[in-house]
């Protein structure tokens, strides 16, 4: 049910007409409290959407009643006609909910520089429509609504000790720190304040959603939003919430990785023994954004040279010419020289995993990423015609 699962919450998801496929394109989230929390963290991209910029106002108050959710337009470079649409989008949902627009959420994803009247109308009567079609099942309508190039819809639940979060995203592209080319939606029942939601949420997209590199590139519409209705009357000790919140968030980073464009392998890149976690986060994702070593693993390819010389364009401390490199069990290469045949590499599985010991600490991370692929080169220069 991802999104519904907590109590307080109802949702729904319809087809405006946004998309040729005349699959569902429009979803609201409605918070039926009796808390009304909401956090929310946006891309860092300094090239806005218009729900962006509108939503960034919204959420100052730590109040949140409902997020409007369109696909099939990103509403970005639309001027202001764009941000009306925004504004507009709110105020109806705000109408027809019985609260104030500057309690609603607005997010889009799709295409870059569209947006017209046609555009807009869609928007504003798939919202009605919407609203008119809540229930507390609607979350797999709602996740279905907010797909582009997905393949497939993508939620998960957790439960804790009284209170549960549901959770709902898109992505399958541009899934680079700054969050991704990604909508995401988190409901939970548990009491929180806003501060608390805000702190949690921040806590789980840095082990997560921050880790999420499939090809380096930034989108101007990500958005994760984290509602709190407070229905399950239970105060959730903090530190058991947000582990849980950043477990969710995983699973629905996992599951963005594993439907990303053209992808062939789902990669993890952990590194080991760094002098710090910001270093250990900059050498896997030095490795994550090579596109060299992406291409390799594409082809099966277990050339441990990219690794290090990828490794090498940063600045975290370690001997270049100390460090070990393992792939999917295999160590490759040891004290910066060879060490098993690559022969010995099977890279034929979807999952693979890259290894990489600094020998410069005791800190860790892992960044998650794909190989670059035919598919993707195709899918996206066509993405617009």
């Amino acid at each position: 049910m991802s999104v519904t699962a907590p109590r307080g919450f109802e949702a729904a998801g319809v087809a405006a007409g946004l998309k040729s496929t005349g699959r569902n394109d429009v979803a609201v989230v409605v918070n039926r409290g009796p808390l009304k929390t909401g956090a929310a963290v946006f891309t860092s991209n300094r090239a806005k959407a218009n729900p962006i910029l509108w939503s960034q106002q919204v959420i100052g108050d730590g109040r949140v009643e409902a997020i409007v959710l369109n696909s099939g337009g990103a509403n970005c470079f639309t001027g202001s006609f764009g941000f009306q649409t925004s504004h507009q989008t709110a105020e109806k949902a705000g109408e027809l909910l019985g609260v104030s627009a500057g309690d609603v959420l607005v997010a889009s994803t799709g295409l870059i520089g569209t947006g017209d009247e046609v555009f807009r109308a869609k928007v504003l009567a798939g919202t009605e429509a919407a609203i008119g079609a809540l229930s507390d099942d609607g979350g797999e309508s709602a996740a279905q609504a907010i797909m582009t190039t997905d393949t497939v819809h993508k939620v998960a639940v957790r439960q804790g000790d009284g209170w549960t979060i549901g959770g709902m995203a898109k992505g399958a592209g541009m899934l680079a720190p700054g969050l991704a080319t990604m909508l995401v939606v988190i409901t939970t029942d548990a009491e929180l304040t806003p501060e608390q939601a805000d702190a949690a949420l921040r806590g789980a997209t840095r082990m997560s959603f921050d880790r999420l590199d499939s090809d380096g590139a930034m989108s101007t519409n990500d958005h994760v939003t984290l509602l709190a209705s407070g229905a399950s009357g239970v105060a959730p000790d903090l530190d058991a919430f947000g582990a849980a919140l950043t477990a969710l968030c995983l699973d629905l980073a996992e599951q963005l990785m594993n439907d990303a464009e053209g992808a062939s392998h789902d990669i993890r890149i952990e590194v080991r023994h760094a002098a710090s976690e910001d270093e250990a986060v900059e050498v896997a994702r030095s490795v994550a954004r090579n596109n060299l070593f992406k291409t390799a693993i594409f082809g099966n390819d277990p050339n441990w040279g990219r690794v290090l010389a990828a490794i090498g364009t940063t600045s975290a401390r370690f001997d270049p010419y100390g460090v070990d490199v393992w792939m999917n069990g295999v160590r490759v290469c040891s004290e910066g020289g060879p060490d098993a045949p690559r022969d010995d590499v099977d890279l034929t599985p979807r999952a693979t995993h890259v290894l990489i010991d600094l020998f410069a600490g005791d800190a860790e991370a892992t960044v998650m990423t794909n190989d670059l692929t035919h598919a993707y080169v195709h899918e996206n220069s066509a993405y617009s015609s």
